[in-house]
């Protein structure tokens, strides 16, 4: 079902489902049926829950996948910076593809979906090994899973940070969950939401999307007119606002209070 909706304040969430299957979040996990592990490439820090241990594997690809984005950037110094979409030749590589193509649906620059677009390469791969995998690089997460499992939400300072979780479900996946803050971290926002979080089939997309909602929330004022934009992107599909105490939501997600 699609619906959109913003709430004021944590007590308006009274009438969701109050359930808690997992926590994924970084050093909070608590469960024993997957296999947790980092894998560290200069700036790409990632952390991956799967089967068994595939470190060797997730080293390997992302190695692979920077060395063929840098190898692009050095020829084309401008998609390190560009804040608008860029085109790219179909021979390029599927990283620089990709990333390409994600800032162009959602309208930013190419490298607004380089985490998303990592994670996702990464855990396709992966998922040659492993039935179920789960993928967090800097709060932007590809997964594919096999049961039932919720994702918290961090929003800075917000009242509602930590407090509220994303339902996921195996039939919606693999998926991307990606989150942008203008807030929380280093990432470059031109907005000042403290969570922006879009469900997505795809995770470059999923990233690119929410910084370009992100960059248009500068108050709370700004949600309804943020989800509008959010819902036009195609390939979006679920979208969560957090700014402050009020938080607006659209598409096909359930919220859990934690």
């Amino acid at each position: 079902m699609l619906w959109s909706c913003i709430f004021d304040g944590i007590d308006n969430l009274a009438d969701f489902t109050v359930m808690y299957e997992e926590r994924f979040y970084r050093g909070l996990i608590k469960d024993n049926d997957l296999v947790s592990f980092t894998v560290t490439v200069k700036e790409t820090d990632l952390y991956i829950k799967a089967t068994k241990d595939l470190h060797d594997v997730a080293i390997s690809v992302v190695k692979e996948k920077r060395a063929r984005l840098e190898e692009y950037i050095q020829r084309h110094p401008l998609f390190l910076h560009s804040l608008k979409p860029l085109a790219v030749e179909e021979d390029e590589a599927d990283i620089v593809r990709m990333m390409a193509a994600a800032g162009q649906t959602a309208g930013v620059g190419p490298m607004a979906a380089v985490a998303g677009a990592i994670a996702e390469l990464v855990g396709k791969e992966l998922l040659k090994y492993s039935p179920e995998v789960i993928i967090e690089n800097g709060g932007d997460i590809f997964l594919k899973i096999d049961k039932k499992r919720a994702i918290g939400i961090f929003a800075g300072q917000s009242v509602l940070s930590g407090r509220i979780a994303l339902e996921i479900k195996p039939g919606m996946t693999p998926a991307g969950i990606c989150t942008s803050s203008g807030t929380v971290g280093p990432s470059l926002s031109l907005g000042l939401a403290d969570a922006v979080v879009v469900y997505s089939r795809s995770a470059a997309l999923a990233d690119a999307a929410a910084t370009a909602v992100c960059n248009m929330v500068k108050s709370e004022d700004d949600i309804s007119n943020a989800l509008e934009l959010g819902r036009k992107i195609e390939g979006v599909r679920g979208l969560l606002i957090i700014t402050g105490e009020k938080m607006g939501a659209w598409g096909n997600i359930k919220l859990l209070r934690l």
